[in-house]
């Protein structure tokens, strides 16, 4: 049985958009604690890379057409995927624990990834 949803009439009405947004809140408290040294380095890709995320999935929501929707939606993965390896770069490196982040970001890596099948099955 599927239930019947209201269509989100902003990008914050999107469950993926908040997952995305939590993500980021998450990444800065993590790169806070990050060696003063990685202030212009892997903190800042981190950040940059992760604000992506939500920052692409806001700007597609109001794109008109299913392509340029799933383009930005695209980028939005790219950006994770970025955000994956930087994840797994500072726990090597011993910056702090980032079990609970490659969580999260693998949530919204399934709701993104839902989304766009949604965009792109007409009548959705």
């Amino acid at each position: 049985m599927t239930v019947a949803r209201e269509a989100a009439k902003s990008f914050q009405d999107l469950i993926v958009w908040q997952k995305a947004h939590e993500f980021v809140l998450e990444v800065y408290r993590l790169t806070e604690n990050f060696p003063q040294r990685e202030i212009y380095g892997l903190s800042h890709q981190m950040r940059r890379a992760a604000v992506s995320i939500p920052a692409n999935i806001a700007e597609g929501f109001r794109k008109r057409g299913p392509a340029d929707k799933t383009r930005f939606m695209n980028i939005a993965e790219g950006s994770i995927e970025e955000c994956r390896y930087y994840l797994i770069l500072a726990h090597d490196l011993g910056y702090g624990e980032t079990e609970t982040l490659r969580h999260l970001l693998g949530e919204v890596s399934r709701l993104l990834n839902a989304y766009i099948k949604a965009i792109l099955t007409p009548g959705s």
